[in-house]
């Protein structure tokens, strides 16, 4: 894993930053799964794929998953090889490589935020359409699939 305290310049860079007065510095030992709580947002935002990961002191960041994949939240959320980003405390801007299926559609993830104080909410922001969901279903790291189909076993249809 790659992160920001493998570049001596980089890491002296951000420790005087603005945004390191509010966050600690990750361990070179940090996952992304370790760093999203530093900034507010639940780990499980991202499938367990992740290969490789980077921060930069201005908030960017790139994400690299072994494969694209599929994850069911609330509703089917794809997963693209390369996922970027801006973070920020309490939210990801400028996102990239994340879709979520509604309906027939697959719609870009655009923004996530979460509340300030936080709450039990999270939300996702495709392009004018903001959907609220429950943050604890985010917050537990989920393992990936390679298709969007689910089959649903005969026991949690009938109740069993």
């Amino acid at each position: 894993m790659s992160s920001l305290l493998q570049n001596p310049v980089i890491a002296i860079f951000f420790f005087f930053s603005p945004i390191a007065s509010s966050l600690s510095l990750p361990s070179p030992d940090a996952t992304v799964y370790d760093l999203l709580p530093t900034y507010g947002l639940p780990s499980g935002l991202l499938p367990n794929s992740v290969k490789n990961f980077s921060l930069s002191s201005d908030g960017s960041f790139n994400v690299e998953l072994s494969a694209p994949c599929y994850v069911q939240f609330d509703y089917m959320v794809y997963y693209d090889r390369i996922i970027s980003g801006k973070l920020k405390y309490g939210s990801i801007k400028d996102l990239e490589g994340i879709q979520v299926q509604k309906f027939l559609l697959w719609l870009t993830v655009d923004e996530i935020v979460v509340d300030l104080p936080p709450s039990n909410y999270i939300y996702f922001h495709l392009g004018m359409i903001s959907k609220k969901l429950d943050v604890a279903q985010f917050r537990e790291v989920r393992a990936c699939r390679n298709t969007a189909s689910s089959v649903i076993p005969w026991n949690d249809l009938l109740g069993y």
